[in-house]
């Protein structure tokens, strides 16, 4: 069970620290999404993003402090020298399109190459189909990211920054996933070192083993209007 933290460090004991890179397309909302979940604030005037930044926020996940380090780049493709360094000891991915953009959804598995080939093979990936609040201009069907989703083993979820819809569980189901699978490697560990003290993972950025990924079984879809 994950619970959210606040939206400041605090100064308790990190038990884990989890970098999760945002990549896709500029203009499909990154920062919005990044700033609707570290500081829940959205930013009608959003800028493009010069380069690179990262926030953090602080996330108890079965009862253990992690710090989530949430990366993001601009998607233009002058900035993309930054690729190795910005993958570098991730265990998470988020890659993110607009559903009102076709062109934003057809660079996906473009995204998708470069993070293969960057990043450690067993990096936790969602795919994000952000500003669902503009159903009536859709381009993309839920159908089509659902299935894609599905053939690349990633989950899935819609999302709007702007009306934070899904914001929170699309961050939540990516840094669970992660704790799960070094809880897994953490016990394995245990179990293999005949004289205790299996090498401690906490506070490390954690490289992780193969995730068996699956499609979250619920609220898959995105707003329904009430």
């Amino acid at each position: 069970m994950a619970t959210g933290g606040g939206y400041g460090d605090a100064s308790q004991k990190i038990d884990y620290v989890f970098k999760v890179v945002l990549i896709g397309d500029s203009a499909v909302g990154k920062s919005q999404i990044l700033n609707r979940f570290a500081r829940n604030e959205f930013s009608i005037d959003s800028k493009a993003t010069i380069g690179v930044e990262f926030q953090t926020r602080t996330l108890v996940i079965q009862h253990k402090s992690v710090k989530a380090q949430i990366w993001d780049t601009a998607g233009q493709e002058r900035y993309r020298a930054v690729t190795s360094a910005y993958y570098r000891g991730a265990v998470g991915a988020m890659l993110v399109y607009d559903i009102t953009k076709r062109q934003s959804f057809d660079h996906i598995p473009r995204w998708l190459e470069e993070l293969r080939n960057h990043a450690d093979k067993n990096i936790v990936i969602i795919l994000i189909g952000n500003k669902c609040d503009l159903e009536n201009q859709r381009a993309v069907p839920t159908e089509d990211a659902k299935e894609f989703a599905q053939k690349e083993g990633l989950f899935f979820l819609e999302t709007s920054a702007l009306e934070s819809t899904n914001v929170e569980s699309a961050f939540l189901t990516v840094f669970t996933e992660i704790f799960n699978i070094v809880n897994k490697k953490n016990l394995t560990a245990g179990e293999n070192q005949s004289n205790g003290n299996p090498a401690s993972l906490a506070g490390k950025k954690i490289l992780v083993p193969g995730p068996a990924q699956v499609i979250p079984q619920k609220n898959n879809m995105c707003c329904t209007s009430s």
